[in-house]
């Protein structure tokens, strides 16, 4: 199984992440750590040395770091100050060039944490920048982008139609969207341009029957996994710390949805991972 898409590089796992990275290897679970600032980015692409095989990382600035503000979080999620940070493109680009790192990300756009006191307008106008400077950055090193799209509600498709934008400004399509939530319309829309889909733990959830019929309607070539760890944990788990190894309870659901084995739902899935992020 290919985990897509964690954050063992996070504070969560500074106790045991070495029985986190154990248990996904026993469960036979590679996964690709991933970056949310320049620190936490660096650290990705360490811990993917240190633990070598089925580990590598993902460099980014996620759009949240932007500004100084109060990330709240919510019911998954446990709330944090962010630290502004400008997008130092050299730095970055010299992670991205090591040899354990195989996507920029994430980046994008978040129109649900927003900082107060500074005007929405200039906010999303930054957060777009930023963002086309990931895709330049992805374009010049060769490798595929992660991006981060949420909108301002969950029933909003704001933050999506603005990276809708962007991709058909840019031409660039070599990307998934991460932890998909968006509608069958929406997805339609990025499938056509070219874009992977992964879906998260919240595939999982009881109330989520419209994102349930979103992973029906895609098809299982275009779909990757990842549990988004330590957040977005699945059933049976929810509500506890998240990790690499929850991956499976993804897949068991994609393949209830779709009709199938779970073992063609990790088999196809982890040759869509592989193709994706270039790995032999």
């Amino acid at each position: 199984m290919f985990d897509t898409h964690c954050h063992i590089n996070f504070n969560h796992y500074k106790n045991d992440a070495d029985e986190v990275v154990a248990r996904a290897r026993d469960a036979n679970v590679q996964m690709i750590v991933v970056g949310a600032q320049y620190s936490t980015s660096k650290r990705a692409v360490e811990v993917a040395h240190l633990y070598g095989e089925g580990v590598w990382a993902a460099v980014g600035l996620h759009p949240t770091h932007l500004f100084d503000m109060r990330y709240e979080g919510d019911s998954e999620d446990e709330g944090y100050d962010t630290r502004k940070e400008e997008f130092d493109y050299s730095a970055y680009k010299s992670l991205a060039k090591d040899e354990k790192t195989v996507a920029i990300g994430e980046m994008g756009v978040d129109y649900f944490h927003m900082p107060e006191g500074v005007d929405s307008v200039d906010v999303k106008l930054k957060q777009r920048e930023l963002f086309i400077r990931g895709i330049n950055l992805a374009q010049e090193v060769g490798k595929p982008l992660i991006v981060h799209t949420r909108p301002s509600t969950r029933e909003a498709r704001d933050a999506y139609d603005d990276t809708l934008s962007v991709l058909y400004d840019t031409g660039f399509a070599n990307c998934v969207m991460h932890s998909f939530s968006g509608s069958k319309e929406l997805a339609r829309a990025f499938l056509n341009h070219g874009c992977m889909l992964s879906f998260t733990g919240v595939v999982t959830f009881k109330n989520a029957k419209d994102l349930q019929e979103v992973a029906k309607y895609v098809p299982l070539d275009r779909i990757m996994l990842e549990t988004d760890a330590p957040y977005l944990t699945p059933d049976p788990y929810r509500g506890q710390r998240n990790e690499p190894a929850h991956v499976r309870y993804v897949a068991n659901k994609i393949a209830e949805l779709k009709g199938i084995s779970t073992e063609e739902v990790i088999k196809i899935t982890d040759k869509n991972a592989k193709a994706f992020f270039n790995l032999r």
